[in-house]
């Protein structure tokens, strides 16, 4: 995709400048061009007349900081496509930490762009909650997606995550790795389900609202509604041993369960892509989110409808270009907290507790 001319920059992207977020009276200047490798060859720069910051027309691209631009469409495709990141490198002829690189700017962006066009106000359909199990590092380290989605649009609404300690049939060594396991790197908080799936739901509904709500019979939800006092919540419970057709309850959140699964190599069954730190899965899971809500036909047969036409968000299905055509700004956009761990890559994982933040000053 080649990237557009900007002939007019629409915003001052220093972030502390007052014409970051509004631009009535804003006065700019352009300052000559630089020349790169990569099309577009030629870069007009510019010059804010307030802050003094310099940018250029590539400071608004999502492509901005990258020395392979052109990698960045197909590993966005490719990483729908269930490829893992080893797979991309040899396919593109990059290294799988440039992948990474770009897989990482591809999941903060879709969050960026998931939080500027979700619904706004109360919502008008029932939610159907459950839980996406999920690792990192190892089977000893299991993680849970707390999804929340339209029973009737299949709106994939948002999500929270939560780590868990393993359980199920074990060996005796195995639990004998486990407990020397968390006797060195601690036990997961056993509260999490529940701090989280109240944090979610309070992400999706902010103001006081009735609320219906369907979800599995786990023990945990019932407590972390009551966390929620702003909402008038009936919760209908369905048991996760009912048949998973279109006339269960859950039939929206299961199948994007199966979709999750079908479409990302970490979250497979059997599978050696699994996500070496939680954070990475979770970059990869907002753009699982984006390209469900806009980029795929809620029925595969039909084609009529993706989940943001059924809201009215879209009026047509969305391609690449509609996604990733511009860079997005954090500052000018807002996340609530704990989307905003996610964007800056907070989120730590016990055997690697040193993982690198997102904390570049000029990168999307």
């Amino acid at each position: 995709m080649s990237s557009p001319e900007i002939r007019r920059p629409p915003f001052c992207p220093n972030d502390a400048c007052a014409y970051h977020t509004q631009t009535k009276g804003w006065r700019w200047v352009r300052d000559g061009f630089f020349d790169r490798d990569a099309t577009p060859h030629r870069i007009q720069r510019f010059r804010c007349r307030h802050c003094r910051r310099r940018f250029s027309e590539q400071t608004f691209r999502t492509t901005y900081w990258l020395r392979r631009p052109e990698l960045l469409e197909p590993i966005f495709h490719g990483l729908l496509a269930c490829s893992c990141l080893r797979q991309l490198g040899r396919s593109l002829d990059a290294s799988p930490q440039t992948i990474l690189t770009h897989a990482n700017r591809i999941g903060r962006h879709c969050l960026l762009f998931h939080e500027q066009t979700r619904p706004r106000g109360p919502i008008d359909e029932p939610l159907a909650l459950d839980g996406f199990q999920s690792f990192e590092y190892s089977q000893y380290h299991p993680t849970y997606y707390h999804v929340l989605v339209g029973q009737r649009s299949h709106y994939f609404y948002g999500f929270t995550d939560s780590e868990l300690r393993r359980s199920g049939r074990m060996t005796g060594a195995q639990r004998r790795k486990r407990q020397e396991l968390e006797q060195l790197h601690g036990r997961p908080d056993p509260r999490s389900i529940e701090r989280e799936v109240a944090a979610a739901i309070a992400i999706v509904c902010p103001e006081p609202q009735a609320l219906e709500l369907h979800s599995d019979e786990h023990a945990d939800y019932p407590r972390a509604l009551k966390r929620l006092p702003h909402l008038e919540i009936t919760h209908q419970r369905t048991s996760s041993r009912a048949t998973r057709t279109p006339a269960n309850p859950l039939f929206a959140v299961n199948l994007l369960d199966l979709l999750i699964r079908h479409g990302g190599a970490a979250h497979k069954r059997e599978t050696i892509a699994f996500a070496k730190r939680r954070q990475m899965a979770i970059w990869r899971m907002w753009q699982l989110l984006v390209w469900r809500n806009g980029m795929k036909w809620v029925s595969e047969q039909r084609r009529r409808d993706t989940p943001a036409m059924r809201l009215g968000l879209t009026t047509r299905k969305l391609g690449y270009a509609d996604v990733m055509g511009k860079r997005l700004f954090e500052t000018r956009i807002g996340l609530p907290a704990r989307w905003a761990d996610y964007y800056r890559g907070r989120v730590k994982t016990r055997m690697m507790p040193r993982g690198r933040e997102h904390r570049l000053k000029y990168a999307a």
